[in-house]
C-alpha cells in the first residue's frame, strides 16, 4: 500500500500530466485518510482554484492555515484564493494575519 507522501507524488503527477480532475479526486482520498496532511489540502486549494471551484478552494486554504497557523506563506496563499473567490473581507484578514505572523517571527 502506497505512502501517503507517495500518493500525494502521484496526485501531483497527475495535476502535471493536465489530468487535475483525477489529482482532486485522488486527493480527497488521501485526505478521507490524512486528514491532517497539509501538502494535500495546499494542493487542493490550489488545483479546485483552477478548475474555478473556488468555495472548495477557500475551504481547503482554511485548513492550510488551521493545520500550519504560524506560516505565514499559508495566510498569504488563503489571501489570494480568497481574493479570487470574491471573499475580500477573508483574503485581507488573510493577509493582516500574514503580515503579523511574519513581523513576529511566528
Amino acid at each position: 500500500m502506497p505512502s501517503a507522501n507517495e500518493i500525494f507524488e502521484e496526485a501531483v503527477a497527475l495535476k502535471e500530466a493536465g489530468k487535475i480532475e483525477e489529482a482532486v479526486a485522488m486527493l480527497e482520498g488521501l485526505i478521507e485518510n490524512e486528514p491532517d496532511h497539509v501538502l494535500a489540502h495546499t494542493a487542493l486549494s490550489v488545483y479546485y482554484g483552477k478548475l474555478d471551484r473556488h468555495e472548495e478552494a477557500v475551504t481547503h486554504a482554511r485548513k492550510v492555515c488551521e493545520l500550519d497557523p504560524d506560516d505565514p506563506f499559508s495566510h498569504i496563499a488563503m489571501s489570494t484564493i480568497c481574493q479570487k473567490a470574491g471573499q475580500i473581507g477573508e483574503a485581507e484578514a488573510a493577509m493582516k494575519t500574514a503580515m503579523e505572523k511574519q513581523w513576529s517571527g511566528k
